[in-house]
């Protein structure tokens, strides 16, 4: 486990003492003046040296270069990004770093433009996880860890795009702890990360931030009428939960809801997923995870709106209690679900979440973040999100922040009046799983969620799906928490996030009438 700290400006260093990765696009490496990156280099690296090794450099698609012995590196970033790639070459960031790094205390010096700084930093993080349960022989408990030093060069635009503030320092420094943060949570086993042990997270984040926590469990949850949480976790050992946590400052004029799926571990029930289906679904908790880790960054840098993180928390588990297929719920929405799969349990959960979200939070912009299909990954693939949303401005938004943060994200339909008649049920108000699995399935899960919500719900919804984006082969990525810093930079007092956002004015949805003519509500259990 290393430990992060970022820097402002440049700090002098030998290689030889503290090796040294430096990572840029080609151009930037070309243009960059020796004598801005020498601090890192002398005595064991001069001018020479340095521009042959970058001439040296031909991105297939990335490369890297032995300035001096191992321990000063240095390494260019693909020549190409499209269009629905991020401009920092993010991806590429973390896996030039994985393959780099020494293990020790070390420096690594980022070169990009100052709008790449975020999704720059964020990638850094994600090359060192938390989470391991690995034996070191010779390694004491309380050995201390390596340090790796950040630190940036920017170039392009003005002087004041090449500065860095102690301010955006803490910035990153609030937004990565959230992506490790994140990755941690989702790459624990359920042996230790379940319900119980996830509200010990979001009880430690309460208490950093000086909030309180509110938690309703187990048989409280029935009696309240929550049926998709109850239902879901009840055959476990672990009760399930809703947690809430809530920051209120002062001149609030929004309220803003983030609703985290929080499956601990999910067998699929008594529709059970086969035995290589199984391994991996530690993960299914990874929405409930960024929106914990979104929240830390956020409230840490200065949010300015009401802002509430809900979390939908169970262990789809397989026992004598567990809901079978043809069950009926009531949800809190007070719509009636036929059980037809009970490995489509996200859904129920969230949507017990998004309805407190409106209804007791009184939340006008909400955004759910789940784990939520394996068709994801087929329709969007394993580096971009989904997002299904109400809202043509806040979808625009939440394009762009994507591509500007490195958590992309690709559109999928909104079309409830086409899609949402797959739910039909002879006996209940729906189904919980579709008719047909060919149509739109990315799409139709999240519009079950955004049934109980209801289709005329004036606010600002958004689902966004991150089944394949929130891992990398074994290990967690954090995906989400630099989504949500940059997607709601508008409401932060962080300039860096303000200047993400990119956006001045509150986006709400435009009335009906003036072209985005509402559907007609399918909430029918409760006209």
């Amino acid at each position: 486990m290393s430990l992060l700290k970022f820097h402002r400006t440049l700090q002098t260093s030998d290689p030889q003492a503290m090796p040294v990765l430096i990572i840029g696009q080609l151009h930037h490496l070309t243009e960059l003046p020796y004598e801005r990156i020498s601090t890192k280099l002398e005595p064991r690296v001069d001018r020479e040296t340095y521009v042959k090794a970058v001439s040296c450099l031909h991105p297939a698609p990335t490369d890297t270069c032995s300035l001096y012995l191992d321990v000063a590196r240095v390494a260019v970033l693909p020549l190409k990004a499209s269009r629905h790639n991020t401009a920092s070459r993010a991806h590429s960031i973390t896996k030039l770093i994985q393959s780099n790094t020494t293990g020790v205390s070390e420096s690594i010096v980022i070169v990009c433009e100052k709008q790449d700084l975020l999704a720059s930093a964020c990638a850094v993080a994600r090359a060192f996880p938390l989470y391991s349960r690995k034996t070191v022989k010779g390694v004491t408990v309380d050995a201390v860890p390596p340090t790796v030093h950040i630190e940036f060069l920017l170039v392009g635009g003005d002087e004041a795009n090449t500065e860095i503030t102690e301010e955006d320092v803490l910035v990153l420094a609030n937004v990565t702890v959230g992506i490790r943060l994140t990755a941690r949570i989702v790459d624990a086993p359920c042996n230790e990360m379940n319900v119980s042990g996830f509200l010990a997270e979001v009880e430690a984040i309460a208490l950093e931030l000086g909030l309180n926590s509110k938690v309703i469990r187990g048989q409280e949850l029935q009696e309240r009428g929550f049926g998709g949480i109850y239902g879901v976790g009840k055959a476990a050992v672990d009760p399930p939960a809703l947690a809430v946590l809530s920051y209120e400052p002062q001149g609030a004029t929004e309220t803003v809801a983030w609703v985290g799926k929080g499956i601990v571990f999910d067998t699929g029930g008594l529709s059970i997923k086969g035995k290589t289906a199984m391994p991996g679904m530690k993960r299914d908790c990874g929405g409930a995870a960024a929106i914990l880790g979104g929240f830390y960054a956020a409230v840490k840098s200065g949010f300015r709106q009401n802002l509430h993180a809900v979390f939908c928390l169970a262990e789809n588990s397989v026992g004598p209690e567990a809901t079978r297929p043809d069950d009926i719920h009531r949800l809190y929405s007070g719509c009636t679900v036929e059980i037809n799969n009970t490995d489509a349990e996200g859904r129920l959960v969230l949507a017990d979440g998004v309805v407190y979200a409106d209804r007791d939070l009184k939340a006008n912009i909400i955004l759910d973040m789940a784990t939520l299909t394996g068709a994801q990954g087929i329709a969007t693939g394993k580096y971009h999100g989904a997002i299904l949303t109400n809202s043509d401005e806040w979808e625009e938004r939440a394009l762009e922040i994507g591509r500007r943060t490195g958590d992309m994200l690709s559109p999928v339909p909104y079309t409830p009046e086409l899609h949402f008649s797959e739910f039909n049920s002879a006996v209940a108000d729906m189904k919980n799983s579709v008719m047909d699995r060919g149509n739109a399935q990315v799409s139709c899960a999240g519009l079950f969620i955004g049934a109980h919500l209801g289709f005329e719900y004036g606010g600002s919804w958004m689902h966004v799906d991150m089944a394949a984006p929130v891992h990398n082969g074994e290990r967690a990525t954090g995906y989400g928490v630099a989504l949500l810093a940059g997607l709601f930079g508008e409401y932060s007092k962080a300039a860096i996030l303000r200047d993400i956002a990119h956006q001045p004015t509150v986006l709400r949805n435009k009335a009906p009438g003036n072209g985005t003519e509402q559907p007609p509500s399918k909430k029918a259990c409760l006209d």
